[in-house]
């Protein structure tokens, strides 16, 4: 890493504080936001050293525009640097999430609250649908024969992930390792493999899972597990989340649970800080706590471990494929994830109008943004079930 740069650390972590205070749009619009801000305007960071950054941030586990920023803290101010930014990134989002969850926690019950929620409910439902379908197209391919043909095995991948978590409503995480393994071994096997390495990781994701726990150590371990396998959109995150915090621990109804998604995407900063809001509603500021940091920590070690050595493992083909195999899944999962929640989220006439409403506004309306949108399915909700 160079010894000098054109800016301070301070300077550094002032910058990621304002971004996770007014950066609203996702993960693309984020780290569209840096590329405009340090590469192109401040010149703090070289074309050469975000696109390393971006590259990794695609290829390792973690949400999209969290990892970027923390590498780039990385890149003149070493783990230090990237402590910070990732900090200083996060801190805003975390913090406003724990305060609408008090505010929801104190109020959740009032009529107008529930009016309000009943049509952003409809609307994230939408949200989720249509990115699922994108980061489809994104991740594994068109819908045509020729993608079928050509990616039949990350195509097969897919469906059954959505099938299965369709049928069985959990999160099989076994399931993804061993996709993204298989899809390695298939198309790009490393020379270390072998059966004995295959079945150790079996036996540790097992062991990992079957953990019981006070219910802060369950929290830590639930969202650690779930912050190793979300790749490129905070989205990726939500069946997993649903999986365990609704279907098997039950810490959150169904209601709750998208509620928690439509405060993470009205407030700036990365969508994947709906954690914190979780851990809140699950257990006061100490569960926001531990569901944050258990979250993002795989995120900054990821990038911090593997920082100096990108490009050596960006060429390496067998980690590419491991990741395309992992991705295929997770994608399939979230599109079978989005099939349940619709299901029981959809309750009539209403929320499925509001829901079809959100998806055309996103394809049609390309200028408003998301947070825009909930909140205007919050106004409608208010006007249906109040006036």
């Amino acid at each position: 890493m160079e010894k000098t740069s054109k800016y301070s650390l301070l300077q550094l972590t002032l910058y990621f504080l304002k971004l996770g205070t007014t950066g609203f749009g996702g993960p693309v619009a984020l780290v569209g936001y840096m590329h405009k801000d340090l590469v192109e305007d401040r010149k703090w960071i070289t074309e050469e050293e975000y696109k390393q950054g971006l590259a990794l941030a695609q290829l390792a586990p973690g949400p999209l525009a969290a990892q970027l920023g923390i590498y780039i803290g990385f890149v003149h101010y070493s783990f230090l640097g990237a402590t910070l930014a990732g900090f200083a990134f996060i801190l805003p989002s975390f913090i406003m999430v724990v305060l609408l969850g008090i505010v929801y926690k104190l109020y959740g019950g009032l009529t107008w609250i529930q009016a309000v929620f009943y049509g952003v409910g409809a609307s994230v439902v939408g949200i989720i649908a249509l990115s699922s379908y994108k980061l489809t197209l994104k991740s594994i391919g068109k819908l045509n024969l020729e993608s079928f043909k050509s990616k039949w095995l990350l195509w097969l991948f897919f469906i059954s992930a959505a099938i299965v978590t369709f049928v069985t409503e959990k999160e099989q995480i076994l399931l993804f390792i061993l996709a993204g393994f298989f899809y390695m071994i298939f198309t790009a096997p490393p020379k270390w493999w072998n059966f004995k390495t295959t079945n150790s990781l079996v036996l540790f994701q097992f062991t990992l899972w079957n953990s019981e726990e006070s219910t802060l150590v369950k929290l830590a371990l639930f969202f650690a597990k779930a912050g190793a396998f979300v790749f490129g959109s905070g989205l990726a995150i939500v069946p997993f989340l649903h999986s365990g915090v609704v279907a098997e621990n039950h810490w959150l109804t169904e209601q709750q649970f998208l509620d928690s998604v439509a405060v993470a995407m009205i407030t700036p900063g990365p969508v994947v800080i709906t954690v914190g809001f979780i851990g809140y509603l699950v257990n006061g500021f100490s569960g926001a706590l531990i569901a944050a940091l258990a979250t993002f920590l795989p995120c900054y070690l990821f990038t911090i471990i593997l920082a100096p050595y990108f490009k050596k493992i960006a060429d390496n083909k067998s980690v590419k494929a491991f990741v395309e195999g992992i991705t295929a899944v997770v994608i399939g999962a979230l599109v079978g994830s989005v099939v349940v929640i619709s299901l029981r989220s959809i309750i009539d006439i209403p929320t499925a109008i509001i829901a079809i409403l959100t998806v055309l506004a996103l394809i049609y309306l390309k200028k408003i943004q998301e947070p825009y949108i909930i909140l205007i399915a919050g106004l409608i909700g208010v006007f249906i079930k109040l006036i």
